[in-house]
């Protein structure tokens, strides 16, 4: 059966979801009963225990589900030392939740499904040795992908029920009140943890810095602690933004960040008090600096800037060109100090941020998202999930929930070496052409035609460029040729869901 996005759905796959397939980008007004965590409660001076050996024999049972975050990205050491206690003690069956999943943790995950430690997954995303075997078919259940704001959705609603929570933070008390921004180790904002915090039935803090009673301020308050286990390191900060938030030079993606801010610049949404979120990489980056100075040129002030934070963005704070920062996770080190020492960047949690099943997230007050792709094409559906070989290499992350902004831009080139990124169908849909209203390559934008306002608006700018999708499309493919189609098996290894919990796509086995 085809959803609304044109995609081949298993019968016996969309007959598990009592919604069925994706319908539509808008979510409506449905009323929704949230779920609570079972408490066991405590009373003692300390709940402090000696090793995370002892707290997974204490917590863990088979077919049990664990969660972690991923604020610590390429620099967590807490979810490779918890997993080996749970492979070496012999578990099985169990199902693994985090927020998402990086590549310091691939080699343990892969090693837990060889082993049945580990049989079902749901996460933001994956890549490198991870991706490959769940592409080549390793896990025996489908993976399933949510965003961030549908983790938080599922959880609140109990579709992810916790029963185990481990979460790494760079300090904390006897009780365990923590934050993530003070300490040698710390990363910023908690806001995909605290979803773990509140729901999970158990919860364990890990961390390399005991502080005195009580420590505040507490992003992570006592009342939901279970236990709290000190070790030597939890992670590396240095290694938060893992390359992605270098300043560019090159040339093609300085040109895309130009024209971005062009289309910002003379959409009718740049005007005092406007809203946007950025993402990480080179091109995006550069836009902020390109949009400083359009800001400072018309004299134009934002409300708020929204998602992940970097550096960048904490300077337009600074400035004044920003008047708050409303902070889901930090992408490097100056954005995650910043948040101890400004008053004005909040830390929020993935509900607040963008859960669509709630009394208002931040997300339906953005004006304007920048956002990247890996494939975009002539429907201006975008997969930023599946490689042109099919195999998984990428994440959700926020990309369906930012996607609602009133006007939202795919910052991407048109080819990426002898691969085009503009093509006639994506691999995986995982965000909606309705959500999408331009796109930006280097040699021109493209324009969604249900945005006649946006057409009639940027054709007045001077030397702009603007193509149809479908001329951008050909031109990729004269540059680099057409692909074989790819080949899949009939398996289905992976579930990709719309941030509303209905399904979008799925993601078959490759075939070698």
């Amino acid at each position: 059966m085809k959803n609304k996005v044109q995609r081949e759905i298993p019968d016996e796959i969309l007959s598990q979801y009592h919604d069925g397939g994706f319908q539509s980008v808008d979510f409506g007004h449905p009323t929704i009963q949230r779920v609570a965590p079972k408490v066991l409660a405590q009373t003692g001076p300390s709940k402090v225990v000696d090793s995370i050996q002892q707290v997974v024999r204490d917590t863990v049972r088979d077919g049990m589900t664990i969660s972690f975050h991923h604020h610590f990205r390429e620099g967590d050491f807490v979810f490779n030392m918890v997993m080996r206690e749970i492979i070496d003690a012999g578990y099985q069956n169990l199902s693994l939740a985090p927020s998402s999943l990086t590549n310091v943790m691939n080699d343990i995950v892969v090693e837990a499904i060889e082993k049945g430690v580990v049989t079902n997954i749901t996460s933001s995303g994956m890549r490198g040795t991870l991706g490959d075997a769940i592409s080549h078919g390793a896990l025996k259940n489908p993976v399933i992908f949510r965003s961030h704001g549908n983790r938080a959705r599922a959880i609140e609603s109990g579709e992810i029920q916790i029963d185990v929570a481990f979460l790494g933070v760079p300090n904390a008390d006897e009780m365990g009140n923590a934050n993530g921004m003070d300490g040698e180790t710390a990363f910023g904002s908690l806001g995909y943890a605290l979803m773990d915090a509140r729901y999970a039935d158990k919860l364990v803090l890990i961390t390399d810095d005991l502080k005195p009673y009580p420590n505040i301020p507490a992003s992570i308050q006592q009342t939901e602690v279970d236990y709290v286990v000190k070790v030597d390191k939890v992670g590396d900060p240095d290694k938060i933004g893992s390359g992605a938030t270098r300043f560019t030079k090159d040339p093609k993606e300085m040109q895309i960040a130009k024209m971005v801010n062009e289309v910002i610049a003379h959409s009718p949404y740049f005007q005092d008090g406007f809203s946007f979120q950025t993402g990480s990489g080179g091109a995006a980056l550069a836009v902020t600096r390109f949009l400083r100075q359009s800001m400072i040129e018309k004299q134009i002030k934002a409300s708020f800037a929204l998602g992940g934070i970097t550096k960048p963005t904490v300077d337009l704070l600074k400035e004044g060109l920003v008047a708050k920062i409303m902070d889901v996770q930090d992408f490097d080190k100056g954005a995650a100090f910043s948040m101890r020492e400004s008053p004005n960047q909040q830390e929020i949690d993935a509900s607040w941020y963008a859960d669509p099943a709630n009394k208002g997230a931040m997300v339906d007050k953005l004006d304007v998202a920048i956002l990247s792709a890996l494939e975009i094409d002539i429907d201006f559906n975008v997969n930023v999930m599946s490689g042109s070989d099919g195999v998984i290499r990428g994440a959700i992350g926020g990309h369906q929930d930012a996607a609602t902004a009133k006007l939202t831009i795919i910052s991407a080139p048109l080819v990426r070496g002898r691969i085009a990124t503009v093509v006639p169908a994506v691999t995986t849909v995982i965000t909606p052409g309705d959500s999408i209203d331009v796109l930006v390559t280097e040699i021109g934008i493209a324009i969604n035609p249900k945005r006649q306002d946006l057409k009639e608006a940027l054709a007045k700018v001077p030397g702009l460029p603007i193509y149809s999708i479908e001329d951008l499309q050909k031109r990729a493919e004269n540059l680099v040729g057409r692909p074989k189609p790819l080949a899949f098996k009939d398996r289905v290894v992976a579930l990709a869901e719309y941030r509303d919990g209905t399904l979008i796509d799925v993601i078959k086995e490759v075939q070698d």
